[in-house]
C-alpha cells in the first residue's frame, strides 16, 4: 500500500467514526451511537469522543445555527473495543442561541459529558488576534510521524503534525519554555461540510496542547512513571478554517500545580486567521524526587 493510500484509509476510518448512528430509542434525549479509532492502549482516544460528542450534538441542530464554544469533562477512560453510545438532550433553543448537553457512555456509565452551544449567523463586532511572526513553514520541518516513538497515540494517525519546537516523544527539551507551535492538517481531503471540518478541529485540538506543560518541568512521552490525564476541555470556535489545509497550533501553559497543569491553544490558518481558541487542564504525576 502506497502512503498516499495509507493515509486515505486513516482520514476514512476516522470519518466513519464520526459518522454516528441515530437510534429509534429516544425517549427524552436523542441518542446515537459509534465506535472507535484502534489504539496501541485500547483507551479511547480523547478528541475522538470529544469530536463524537460534538457531531451528536449538531445532528439535533439545523444547519443555519452553528457551533461556537463547548466545555467538557473527561470522566472515566473508554474502552475502544467497546461502542460508545451518546445522549443528547435539547436543553434550550432561543431565538438566537441553542444550548445542547451530549453525554457519551460505556457500560452504562458517563466517560465524557459535555455542554455545547450554537449561534445564528449575523453580524457583529469582530477583531482578532495576530498568528505569530517568525514561525517556519511546515514544508521546513520533520514530519513527526518519522520520529521514532511518534506513533504511541494512534494505531492509524490520519493526521500530519509537524513540530516547530523539539518534539517530546524521545526525550525532554532542551529550553523548559511553557510554550510551543504546531503545525497539523489531515493526511487526505475531507467532505466540504463545515461541520465535519469544526469536529475535526475538536479531534486536533486533543493533540500535543499538553506538551507546553511537559516542556516547562522538563519532562517528555517517555518519562519513567510519567502519567498524564485530560481533565477538562473547552473551545471557541470563531471563523471556519479547513482542516485538510495546514494549520498552526499555538500552544502556551500560564499555570501548574497540585498535580494538575492548564494548558492554552490558538488555531490560525496558514494566511494568519484565527480559527479557534482552546483551554484544557490535565492531570500529571510524575514519581517522587524527579
Amino acid at each position: 500500500m502506497t502512503a498516499d493510500e495509507t493515509a486515505r484509509r486513516s482520514v476514512d476510518t476516522l470519518l466513519s467514526v464520526l459518522d454516528l448512528a441515530s437510534s429509534e430509542a429516544r425517549t427524552t434525549e436523542d441518542i446515537f451511537t459509534g465506535t472507535s479509532q484502534p489504539m496501541p492502549t485500547g483507551r479511547v482516544y480523547g478528541g475522538q469522543v470529544l469530536a463524537q460528542s460534538l457531531v451528536a450534538a449538531e445532528r439535533t441542530m439545523p444547519e443555519d445555527r452553528v457551533l461556537h464554544s463547548m466545555h467538557g469533562y473527561f470522566l472515566r477512560p473508554g474502552d475502544a473495543a467497546q461502542g460508545i453510545t451518546f445522549a443528547v438532550d435539547r436543553i434550550h433553543d432561543g431565538r438566537s442561541f441553542s444550548t445542547r448537553r451530549a453525554q457519551a457512555f460505556q457500560d452504562g456509565v458517563p466517560i465524557f459529558s459535555m455542554i455545547a452551544s450554537f449561534q445564528d449567523h449575523g453580524p457583529g463586532i469582530d477583531h482578532a488576534e495576530e498568528a505569530p511572526a517568525g514561525i517556519p513553514s511546515p514544508e521546513d520541518l520533520s514530519v513527526d510521524e518519522d520520529i521514532p516513538g511518534a506513533g504511541m497515540l494512534l494505531s492509524e494517525r490520519p493526521v500530519d503534525i509537524r513540530h516547530v519546537e523539539e518534539p517530546l516523544y524521545l526525550g525532554p527539551a532542551d529550553a523548559r519554555a511553557a510554550h510551543q507551535a504546531v503545525w497539523m492538517r489531515m493526511r487526505a481531503p475531507l467532505p466540504d461540510d463545515p461541520r465535519v471540518h469544526r469536529a475535526a478541529l475538536a479531534y486536533l485540538s486533543d493533540m500535543t496542547i499538553q506538551e507546553s506543560i511537559l516542556r516547562r518541568h522538563g519532562l517528555s512521552w517517555r518519562t519513567p512513571g510519567l502519567k498524564v490525564a485530560s481533565l477538562d476541555h473547552a473551545m471557541w470556535w470563531h471563523r471556519f478554517g479547513r482542516v485538510d489545509e495546514w494549520v498552526l497550533y499555538v500552544q502556551e501553559s500560564p499555570n501548574a500545580r497540585g498535580g494538575r497543569g492548564l494548558a492554552q491553544g490558538r488555531v490560525f490558518t496558514r494566511d494568519g486567521v484565527l480559527v479557534a481558541t482552546v483551554a484544557q487542564e490535565i492531570m500529571v504525576r510524575v514519581p517522587e524526587g524527579d
